[in-house]
């Protein structure tokens, strides 16, 4: 799968050594070298991924991402960082990042994540654009509905009674795994395995902190969920609350 990759890294021979292993891949890659220029880069051009490292001069990475969310773009952010700590990881993802790499990492490593985040994307309906020979998508196409909630796999877009709601890719995958069965109850572990590709510091936390902000975004009452229940000591489930109101005895 080719793509248009954005590099934003200061250090010019990480910089330089990333691009020449994502370009051997068949990729279109630009690199930066601040957060401000990785800013005008993704509003100018719409690429398909970042490769964003953390620490970086003008606008840091952290910033970037919470930028370009609450701009509502849902561009894939791969970013890398000499932090290992869980918390600075979860602080990425819970901003919007969808992959984590730590400092050192293996080029070979990175490529594969690359792979990774790119085809995930293209099953679950993201912009990236297969070859014309590649294999039709595993994810089904059709719209999955959970009462009001519509998820939109071929269009990637997620609805709650018609008000449309923009989740990141790590959330959307989430969610449309959920939806193809309602009121199964998820294990943290496989809701990991949805989000295949994370760091090895991440841990079923992860999973925690892209639920809360699933709940934030579809239910009326985030502190008092209705749809996106937790069964405690299991996982989550994804449910109608309607239906499970007509259930209830008076």
């Amino acid at each position: 799968m080719r793509a248009n990759i954005v590099i934003a890294e200061d250090d010019v021979k990480q910089a330089e050594l990333v691009r020449r292993y994502l370009e051997h891949e068949g990729h279109t890659v630009t690199v930066v070298e601040d957060g401000r220029a990785a800013l005008d880069e993704v509003r100018r051009g719409e690429p398909d991924l970042l490769v964003l490292d953390v620490m970086m001069p003008r606008t840091d990475g952290l910033d970037v991402v919470r930028i370009l969310r609450a701009e509502g773009r849902e561009v894939l952010v791969l970013m890398l960082t000499a932090r290992s700590t869980e918390d600075d990881l979860l602080l990425g993802l819970d901003l919007g990042a969808d992959d984590y790499m730590t400092k050192p990492f293996s080029p070979r490593e990175l490529t594969a994540r690359v792979r990774t985040l790119l085809r995930r994307n293209r099953r679950s309906g993201g912009p990236a654009t297969a070859p014309a020979t590649a294999p039709a998508p595993e994810v089904a196409d059709e719209a999955l509905s959970v009462g009001t909630l519509r998820i939109d796999p071929a269009r990637h877009e997620v609805s709650v009674a018609g008000t449309p709601v923009v989740c990141t890719p790590g959330e959307f995958r989430i969610l449309a795994a959920m939806a193809t069965e309602p009121d199964r109850v998820f294990t943290r572990q496989r809701l990991l395995e949805e989000l295949h590709g994370f760091d090895k510091y991440i841990s079923d936390r992860t999973v925690d902190v892209h639920i809360m902000h699933l709940r934030k975004k579809i239910e009326h009452a985030p502190r008092r969920p209705a749809r996106l229940l937790t069964v405690f000591g299991v996982g989550y489930k994804l449910t109608d609350p309607a239906k499970n109101a007509r259930h209830v005895q008076p």
